[in-house]
């Protein structure tokens, strides 16, 4: 008998259940468990977020009744998502792990996670978060997750060459492209940004703002987009951006990638929030310090932002106390002291409300030219509402880096993201989902 499953993100407001399973039956609904205002007991956490060490240190001081053990797990990239599904599927996986947002449907379709309802207080926390965060953890009437960070995408520039150029900030992409046509009359050397075939959840960021949806049902099967014409659009664009030498193919964060910053071979990064701290290092040597600025990231006509990266934090199925892990993810999430405890690890962007300015306090922004927290803020209001990650981000993610690996040698971008959508179509169906294109 095929098996199928079927993840509904919330942003898909259907009334089927959140996971089929076994030929269209749906499984028994879980328990909701009694809400314990005061548990207590030894909890284990993985993450690979820097300074979450502190973080459980500070909870631990914080009260008596709850012990969290931290373990430091590689990030996913490097094999932490692996052994994290490795250890729960074992029965022996930490009692709160930390998964990103594309990663986390995955997590859920495979049942390694328990749902916070019941365990949390829903008032408090995810009734405060806004519809994209809330769309990111919520799956079906269930909520899996709490989230840390909320990633907006952020175009930084160098702003001693856009004013050398003779151009204002871009607010649109037209606009993008005739800077970068500006910087190269007065510096042929240099690209306004690079293309970094490395980062395949950039590209769905950009697709994301553009109005496609790569991931959503219909029916009781998942509807895969990955070449859907909004992300044909932005394709297009970037591979004319690319035929121009606008933009430099290279994967981010390379040694290439850090010279061309260093040297300004490169005078811009399409990133997120967090790519502040990066910047600074790979720059503050050459004398950069005042001429980077954060800017909203141009967009097709109107204000448009997504998501570019982010974490929450989960319950895995292999938790004997979810009551007391409940208990620290809320501290983990919501709480301004664990922010504080965490200190200055970056220019963190918070989902939940009130505690950026925490961050931002921690973090010493003086080596930008401009209020970058600002940037954010008005980046954060204007995400487009209605995406959804898919069952298995894995799939998606390997196959447009894959294609993306031609474009210096005559691949094209467009030809990537049809390969990606045939992939993942193939994938998916291979995995026992019923699909749709």
């Amino acid at each position: 008998m095929k098996r199928r499953q079927l993840l509904l993100g919330a942003v898909s407001l259907m009334a089927s259940a959140a996971l089929v399973t076994g030929c269209g039956s749906t499984p028994a609904a879980t328990p909701t468990p009694t809400l314990t205002e005061d548990p207590s007991g030894t909890i284990t956490f993985w993450s690979s977020m820097a300074g979450m060490d502190k973080v459980a240190e500070a909870f631990n001081a914080s009260q008596s009744k709850i012990k969290v053990n931290f373990e430091t797990i590689p990030n996913g990239g490097a094999g932490g998502y692996a052994k994290l599904s490795t250890a729960i599927t074992a029965g022996n996986g930490p009692d709160v792990a930390t998964i990103e947002y594309p990663q986390l449907p995955q997590f859920v379709s495979n049942g390694q996670l328990q749902p916070l309802d019941g365990y949390i207080n829903k008032a408090e926390t995810v009734d405060k978060l806004t519809d994209e965060t809330k769309a990111l953890v919520q799956f079906g009437d269930q909520t899996y997750a709490l989230p840390y960070d909320a990633a907006p995408m952020i175009m930084w520039y160098r702003k001693d060459m856009l004013d050398k150029a003779g151009v204002s900030t871009p607010k649109t992409w037209q606009e993008f492209e005739e800077a970068g046509k500006k910087i190269k009359a007065v510096a042929p050397e240099a690209h306004l940004a690079s293309f970094n075939p490395n980062e395949a959840a950039l590209t769905a960021a950009l697709s994301w703002q553009a109005g496609a949806k790569w991931f959503g049902t219909e029916g009781d099967s998942w509807k895969i987009g990955v070449n859907d014409q909004a992300t044909k659009k932005v394709g297009t664009y970037w591979q004319k951006l690319i035929d121009q030498k606008i933009v430099k193919v290279q994967q981010s964060f390379s040694d290439e990638w850090s010279a061309d910053l260093a040297s300004g071979a490169v005078v811009g990064v399409l990133g997120a929030n967090w790519s502040a701290t990066g910047i600074q290092k790979r720059t503050e040597a050459s004398g950069q310090k005042g001429q980077w600025i954060a800017a909203e990231v141009p967009n097709w006509g109107s204000p448009a932002d997504a998501f570019y990266g982010g974490s929450s934090f989960n319950i895995t199925k292999s938790s004997k106390n979810p009551a007391a892990a409940a208990k620290f993810i809320e501290f983990l999430a919501t709480s301004k002291d664990a922010i504080t405890a965490r200190g200055n690890t970056g220019s963190a962007y918070l989902a939940f409300p009130g505690l950026t300015p925490v961050a931002q306090e921690a973090f010493d922004a003086s080596y930008f030219g401009n209020d970058i927290y600002s940037v954010f803020d008005k980046a954060y209001a204007s995400i487009t509402p209605g995406w959804q990650w898919g069952p298995n981000w894995d799939i998606t993610n390997t196959a447009l880096k894959d294609a993306y690996g031609t474009l210096t040698s005559g691949g094209k971008v467009l030809d990537a993201v049809d390969t990606a959508q045939g992939a993942t179509v193939a994938g998916l169906k291979q995995n026992g989902l019923s699909v749709k294109e």
